[in-house]
């Protein structure tokens, strides 16, 4: 009984440890722009696997050069609240809740294989959160903790410095990293420059970056980008 608490005991001084260390990391990027995250060195590693070779593209600017064209689109399509939220937008995670539900009771009805399409919620504080520090697991467990994360962003982070960091790090590309390399890669242009279509055609491929790359034609991404650039003007920056 003694052996089971000492256990006990040391697992929970771990994730107090953990916490800690989290709570570091994040309070150095008031000052100090993350050199990688998490989501970024495990693409590294599977690239330089796959292929044998590296090829990436990165280079952190600052929050004034980027356009407010790409900050008022990514907004607009990824999280319309984010200047007023505390990090979790409830709603929309209630609404995808059920959506995913619904798509796993269908799933199992069809009797099918194919997994079914999970829609997320996630604001753009959460999805920094778990670039950041996490691996792309599904699990309550990693959920709690993007959640601890999120708020620990929130709480020590202003909402310019999160969006400044999330913008130079989301993935645009096979081995496309950030504003400033995205405008390159897609307009052979700076991040500073981009119009308002070139921002929100960009924003658009933020769900599934590495899809749209190979079908820069897609139907889908060109009418998706004219609604975008219809709500940019109600973006609220931060």
């Amino acid at each position: 009984m003694k052996t089971a608490w000492r256990w006990l005991g040391l697992c929970v001084l771990a994730l107090i440890a953990l916490q800690l260390y989290f709570v570091f990391r994040v309070a150095l990027m008031v000052v100090v722009a993350p050199q990688s995250t998490a989501f970024e060195r495990s693409e590294a590693w599977r690239i330089s696997t796959e292929k044998g070779s590296l090829r990436w593209r990165q280079q952190w600017v600052d929050y004034p050069q980027i356009s407010e064209n790409l900050k008022r689109a990514v907004i607009a399509s990824e999280d319309d609240g984010f200047a007023n939220h505390d990090g979790v937008d409830w709603d929309a995670l209630e609404k995808a809740w059920a959506k995913n539900t619904q798509a796993e009771q269908r799933a199992q009805q069809r009797n099918t294989t194919k997994p079914p399409k999970i829609v997320g919620g996630s604001t753009i504080t959460q999805q920094l959160a778990k670039n950041l520090f996490l691996s792309g697991e599904r699990t309550l467990i990693r959920k709690g903790q993007e959640l601890v994360l999120t708020f620990l962003l929130e709480r020590l982070l202003t909402k310019r410095r999160i969006l400044e960091i999330y913008l130079n790090s989301v993935e645009w590309g096979e081995g496309v990293f950030g504003a400033e390399a995205a405008a390159q890669h897609y307009f052979r242009k700076p991040a500073s420059k981009l119009s308002a279509y070139e921002a929100a055609r960009l924003a658009v491929m933020l769900p599934r970056p590495k899809y749209f790359e190979k079908l820069p034609n897609s139907a889908y991404l060109s009418g998706r980008t004219g609604v975008i650039v219809g709500r940019m003007g109600d973006a609220q920056l931060p």
